[in-house]
């Protein structure tokens, strides 16, 4: 294969699977849809896994300088004030980074943008929309368009990380099954300092309430709070000033307003594809996958598939290995895992919070107390929610 892969997308999982390849000698054309790289109010919270794989690539040691490390993480009653604390530090002997790193995703894919850089058989092209593609005889054909108009690529392999709308996914004719739950998710961010006002408080907490349950968490920069709001509810008004203030109130009534630093409205989603793959085509991160944010693994797993996935090309690029064998094992190794891992823990993470039944909300509180205050099982519980165990099984199928 002398004519460079194509990945589209250069979030994430796009920009992840680029470096890997790059750093392996294999020539890539990275397109992304955007004319630079996005500044938006995305995923900020990376799992021991991930740190892990972009370890491998020489990017963690530059996300921590510029994240803040989360070794703890609170399950809060907002009645009772009852605290169910997980501390990471009992993982320790399981993984090298036992901690949650909170950063903006888009300071990850900075990072990975620059060090791209540095290699003369990598293209990126920002400003590049795919608006179609077509398998032929020995590769695929890539339908671009840009400023100049419309033109065609040439690429033997292409992988489409371009989200959950992906144009790769669609012109591939692969199917995107699931659902999407009525309510919208309310992400806002701000500067008031939270934990000057709730003791002891960790920067990733989820706060349950049978009025309102919501998810408080630290960036390296803000202070970020998930609210759900209820179905059907004017957009407008759910981002007006006036909305957003009484929620927040409601959290912390500090007298005067908040400042509002970035606002965010999005539908909530559980869908995986009907497959991964059709004959020289890939799909990574949300083209395949996407969920509730619940427990941060969207982002996660999608860097997940970017590993595994670009393992599999250098074997193809480089080792000869069988196209459609290497495609086969990431789709049985990733597509499973998203249906019965992440998909199964953020739909419960999400029954869990928003349940309104007093009884309901006393037994999951007390059941978190009794998990977090018992060595055994808080790391089992650990093991499952920083996803260690998911990525060793996955693994582990052939």
């Amino acid at each position: 294969m002398n004519q460079p892969i194509v990945v589209v997308g250069a979030g994430p999982a796009g920009s992840a699977l680029t470096l890997y390849l790059a750093q392996h000698d294999i020539p890539v054309i990275l397109l992304e849809q955007a004319a630079q790289l996005p500044v938006d109010l995305r995923a900020s919270t990376f799992h021991p896994p991930s740190l892990e794989m972009l370890d491998r690539l020489g990017v963690t040691e530059k996300m921590l300088a510029k994240g803040l490390v989360a070794d703890k993480y609170q399950y809060r009653d907002r009645k009772t004030n009852e605290v169910a604390e997980f501390n990471m530090q009992l993982i320790a002997d399981e993984t090298k980074f036992p901690f949650r790193l909170q950063l903006e995703q888009y300071e990850m894919t900075r990072i990975v943008g620059d060090m791209l850089k540095d290699y003369p058989h990598v293209e990126v092209r920002f400003g590049h929309k795919v608006v179609g593609c077509r398998e032929v005889d020995d590769g695929v054909i890539v339908e671009v368009e840009n400023a100049g108009g419309r033109s065609e690529i040439h690429t033997p392999i292409l992988v489409g990380s371009d989200g959950a709308s992906s144009n790769v996914r669609k012109g591939a004719g692969i199917g995107f099954g699931g659902f999407t739950y009525d309510e919208k998710f309310l992400v806002v961010s701000t500067d008031f300092a939270f934990e000057s006002v709730f003791d002891n408080l960790a920067w990733v907490n989820y706060v349950s309430d049978p009025d309102e349950w919501c998810v408080i968490l630290r960036t390296e920069k803000l202070w970020r709070v998930l609210i759900p709001t209820e179905p059907g509810d004017d957009e407008a008004t759910l981002l007006s000033d006036d909305f957003i203030q009484s929620r927040l109130r409601h959290l912390h009534d500090k007298g005067d307003s908040y400042a509002i630093h970035h606002r965010t409205l999005y539908n909530v989603h559980q869908r995986v594809s009907e497959t991964y793959y059709k004959g020289r085509i890939v799909l990574a991160g949300d083209a395949c996958h996407i969920n509730n944010p619940l427990g941060g693994m969207g982002m996660n797993g999608g860097l997940h598939d970017a590993f595994n996935l670009a393992e599999r090309l250098v074997n193809i690029v480089q080792g000869g290995a069988d196209i459609a064998s290497e495609f086969a094992l990431y789709d049985r190794q990733r597509r499973q895992l998203a249906v019965d891992f992440v998909q199964k823990h953020t739909i419960e993470n999400k029954k869990l919070m928003e349940s309104s039944d007093p009884d309901i909300q006393k037994k999951r509180q007390a059941m978190l107390m009794e998990t977090a205050a018992d060595p055994v099982k808080a790391k089992a519980f650990l093991m499952e929610r920083a996803m260690i165990n998911c990525v060793r099984e996955s693994l582990a199928v052939a």
